[in-house]
């Protein structure tokens, strides 16, 4: 009996050291998620600008036309009004883009954690 209670207290203490680091594992995966959309979401906006040009068209990209390039790409987390997208991360953080000029980039100084790189 006394062995099967010290196995409890040794399971207790291993998960009450393991279960805050998945959680913070968790918010560095959401907020990998997004630095992989807005990289994927450049990439596209470059490829289609460079599309347009071969085919003589020479219109900016505008917040629509970016959606529409990753339609099946956005998650959840990321929300679109006209030009403008916004990530909302962990902790209810947000960090807004904006599709102008054939770029996409951050329209504030995001501060979130793992975001705060993208500058303008």
């Amino acid at each position: 009996m006394i062995e099967l209670i010290f196995v409890i207290v040794v399971i207790g203490i291993l998960s009450a050291v393991a279960v805050p680091k998945l959680a913070a594992t968790r918010d560095d995966a959401e907020i990998t998620r997004a630095r992989v959309t807005v990289a994927a979401l450049r990439s596209a906006i470059a490829t289609e600008r460079q599309k347009n040009i071969l085919r003589g068209v020479f219109t900016d990209i505008n917040g629509s036309t970016a959606l529409g390039l990753l339609e099946y790409g956005i998650t959840s987390d990321w929300s679109q009004s006209g030009d403008s997208f916004v990530f909302t991360g962990p902790n209810d953080e947000t960090c807004s883009f904006k599709v102008e000029n054939n770029r996409f980039f951050a329209e504030n100084n995001c501060s979130m954690v793992g975001m705060s790189d993208f500058r303008q």
